[in-house]
C-alpha cells in the first residue's frame, strides 16, 4: 500500500499530514510556506509513494465555499496535471484551525509553541486526514 496525505490549504501557509504505508497512523509531516508547496510535494512523491491526497475545503457555517476553494480548485488542477495517477479527494474542512488550537492546548505544549503557526497548519491537516479516514 502506499500512503494518504492530506493538505491544509492556505493563502500564505499550509500543513501536511501524512498516513503510514498501511493507512492506519497519521502524523504529522511539514507546515511550509503555500508558495513552496509544490517543490515540497515533488521531493515528497520522489522518496515516497503516495496514492492519494485529501485536501480540506473551506465553507461558511452556511456550507458556501470561501474565496479560498477557487485557490485550492487551481491547485488541484495543477497536481492533477503533473501527477495524473494520483487520486485527489476533498473533504470539508469545517473549523480544522480551530479544534486543532484546541488539540494543541490541551496537549500541553508551552505559550510560546503553541504560537507556531506551522504546528496549527500541521495539526489541521492531522485532523483533516483523520476525518477523511473516518469517512471511508
Amino acid at each position: 500500500m502506499a500512503r494518504i496525505i492530506s493538505i491544509d490549504y492556505g493563502e500564505m501557509r499550509s500543513g501536511i499530514a501524512c498516513t503510514d504505508p498501511m493507512q492506519i497512523i497519521v502524523s504529522p509531516v511539514a507546515g511550509i510556506l503555500t508558495s513552496e508547496l509544490m517543490t515540497y510535494l515533488e521531493a515528497y512523491f520522489d522518496r515516497e509513494k503516495v496514492d492519494k491526497i485529501v485536501l480540506g475545503m473551506p465553507t461558511y457555517e452556511d456550507d458556501n465555499p470561501t474565496p479560498l476553494v477557487k485557490l485550492i480548485l487551481k491547485f488541484i488542477s495543477d497536481i492533477k496535471q503533473k501527477y495524473p495517477d494520483i487520486s485527489i479527494d476533498t473533504i470539508n474542512e469545517g473549523f480544522t484551525t480551530q479544534r486543532a488550537k484546541e488539540v494543541i492546548y490541551m496537549s500541553g505544549i508551552k505559550k510560546q509553541k503553541r504560537k507556531d503557526k506551522h504546528l496549527v497548519d500541521k495539526m489541521s491537516a492531522v485532523i483533516i486526514l483523520q476525518e477523511y479516514l473516518g469517512h471511508i
